[in-house]
C-alpha cells in the first residue's frame, strides 16, 4: 500500500485495475487545441485498429492551459508496425524503442509502444537502470512513468482523460508525486529527482513531503547515472524559460551542490545565491520571448558559463583586479584546472565545451576593464573569441547591472524548406535524376583533377 503524506491511499499497482475516466464535460482539454499532426496519428491508429493515447507531458500542458511544446503519443501498436503505418518515420532510441513520425515544416510526432513495469519497479532491487524494453498494458505504461501528473491518457474517440494514478487530483492541487513509492522508485531511476524538480518550478507546484525526503536523502545517487545523461537534464532546465525558480528548489534540496560542487556553500553565502538567481532570471526572460520566424538559441557552453560565473568572479576576483599578460594565462590554466576536478568528468563535457567555458569566464575581467558603455577597443575586437564574448558579456551585464541584452543576438532564423514529391502519371514515384559527377581522375576544369585534363 502506498500512503500519501495526509494519510490518504493512493493507487497501488494491480492487473486489471479500474482507471478514473474523466468525461470531456469535467475536464478543460478540448480537441481543437491539439496538434493536427498528433490527431492525424491518433485517426491513423485509431483506423487500424489500434488503440492510440495522447500522453505525458501533452496532456498535463493542455489540462493546465498551457500549450504544450510535445506531443507525444502511446499505442498497442509495435515499433514494426508502427513504422508500416508510417512511411515518414524511423526508429530511435536504445533503452526504449520509440517512432518518431515527420510532417512537412520540420515537425515530429513521437509514438510509442505501451511498456510493462519491471521486476526492479514491482520488488524494488537496489539496481540503477536495468535494461527493459518489454511492451504491456495501459496501467502498466502508466505506473512506470515519473510522475502522477505525467502518467494521464487523453483517448481521442470519447475524449476522455483516463487516470490510474491520482494525476488529475494533483494536478488540480497542484502537486509533485513520484509515482508509487517515492524511495523506491528514485532508487531504480534517480533522474526522476531532476524531473520532479523540474516540474515544480515550471508549474510552481509543490513537491508533496514524502517525495520531497526521497529527493533529500537520495540525491547523491544521480552520479550513479551516466554523465551525459545528468549533462542534458541540466540543459533541459537551464532552456525551459524557468531555471531561476528550478535553482531555487535545487539548492534548497541539495541537487545544485550534488550537481556543481563548487556550489557546495551557496545556501549560506547570499551574495552568491542572489548572483546566480540573477544570472538564471537573465536566461529565462530570453527563452521567454516570442521571435516570429525565429528562436533563441544559446549554446551549451555560454549556458555553463552563465550558471557558474557567480563562483568565478567570487572564487578569483574577476571584476576586482586587473587581468592581463601572464597573469591572465595562469589564471586561465586555474579555471580550466577547476572546472575539470569540480564537474568536467562527471557531466561528461568534451574538452573544447571546457576550453570555451574557460574563454568566458576569463574574459570577465577583460571586457570589465574596457567596457565604457559605446564601443569596443580595436585589438579586442580582432580577437577570435569576442563574438562569442561580447554576447556572454552582454548577459552577464544584464544581470549584475540591469542593461538589457539585445535578444536579437541570440536570435536563430528558422528555415523552413517545402517537401515536394514528384509523381509520375501512372501514379509512381518519380525517381530523382542521376547528378553528373566529375571523371575522379581527368577534368576539363582548369587545372584538372590531381592535375590531369580531360583533352
Amino acid at each position: 500500500m502506498v500512503t500519501a503524506s495526509d494519510g490518504r491511499e493512493l493507487p497501488a499497482f494491480s492487473p486489471n485495475m479500474t482507471p478514473t475516466v474523466i468525461p470531456e464535460s469535467d475536464h478543460p482539454i478540448r480537441k481543437k487545441d491539439i496538434d493536427k499532426e498528433a490527431l492525424k496519428v491518433l485517426y491513423r491508429l485509431r483506423d487500424a485498429g489500434f488503440s492510440g493515447y495522447l500522453v505525458g507531458g501533452g496532456v498535463r500542458d493542455l489540462y493546465l492551459g498551457k500549450k504544450p511544446r510535445d506531443f507525444d503519443i502511446s499505442t498497442d501498436a509495435r515499433p514494426g508496425q508502427l513504422r508500416k503505418l508510417f512511411r515518414n518515420s524511423r526508429t530511435i532510441g536504445r533503452r526504449f524503442r520509440l517512432v518518431q513520425v515527420f510532417f512537412r515544416g520540420g515537425k515530429i510526432i513521437e509514438v510509442s509502444t505501451l511498456r510493462s513495469l519491471s521486476e526492479y519497479d514491482i520488488n524494488g532491487q537496489e539496481q540503477v537502470l536495468p535494461s527493459n524494453n518489454t511492451y504491456g498494458t495501459l496501467e502498466e505504461d502508466a505506473f512506470r512513468r515519473d510522475l502522477t501528473i505525467n502518467s494521464l491518457f487523453y483517448e481521442i474517440e470519447n475524449r476522455t482523460i483516463i487516470d490510474y494514478v491520482g494525476g488529475v487530483r494533483d494536478l488540480d492541487e497542484g502537486v509533485v508525486r513520484i509515482v508509487g513509492e517515492p524511495e523506491r522508485r528514485v532508487t531504480r531511476d534517480p533522474v526522476r529527482i531532476m524531473r520532479a524538480v523540474r516540474h515544480a518550478a515550471r508549474s510552481n507546484f509543490e513537491i508533496e513531503p514524502v517525495t520531497w525526503k526521497a529527493i533529500v536523502s537520495n540525491r547523491e545517487k544521480l552520479l550513479l547515472c551516466p554523465p551525459s545523461r545528468l549533462r542534458d537534464e541540466l540543459l533541459k532546465d537551464l532552456r525551459s524559460g524557468a531555471s531561476r525558480p528550478w535553482a531555487e528548489i535545487a539548492i534548497k534540496c541539495g541537487l545544485l551542490s550534488t550537481l556543481l560542487p563548487c556550489y557546495e556553500d551557496i545556501a549560506g553565502n547570499r551574495e552568491v545565491k542572489d548572483e546566480l538567481l540573477a544570472m538564471l532570471g537573465v536566461l529565462d526572460r530570453l527563452y521567454g520571448q516570442d521571435i516570429r520566424g525565429g528562436k533563441i538559441v544559446v549554446p551549451d557552453f555560454m549556458l555553463f558559463a552563465l550558471l557558474l560565473a557567480p563562483w568565478a568572479c567570487h572564487r578569483y576576483e574577476l571584476t576586482r583586479q586587473k587581468i592581463r599578460g601572464p597573469v591572465y594565462h595562469q589564471l586561465s590554466r586555474q579555471i580550466r584546472s577547476d572546472i575539470d576536478q569540480l564537474f568536467g568528468q562527471q557531466l561528461n563535457m568534451k574538452r573544447m565545451i571546457k576550453e570555451a567555458i574557460t574563454t568566458l569566464l576569463v574574459n570577465i575581467s577583460t571586457f570589465s576593464q574596457h567596457h565604457n558603455g559605446s564601443s569596443w577597443p580595436k585589438w579586442l575586437r580582432r580577437k577570435s573569441y569576442f563574438g562569442d564574448c561580447s554576447r556572454f558579456y552582454a548577459l552577464y551585464l544584464e544581470a549584475t547591472q540591469g542593461r538589457p541584452a539585445d535578444e536579437n543576438l541570440f536570435v536563430e532564423t528558422e528555415e523552413i524548406r517545402p517537401v515536394t514529391v514528384e509523381h509520375r502519371g501512372d501514379g509512381e514515384r518519380e525517381r530523382p535524376r542521376a547528378r553528373k559527377g566529375i571523371n575522379p581522375a581527368f577534368s576539363s576544369r582548369k587545372h584538372g583533377v590531381f592535375g590531369l585534363r580531360r583533352g
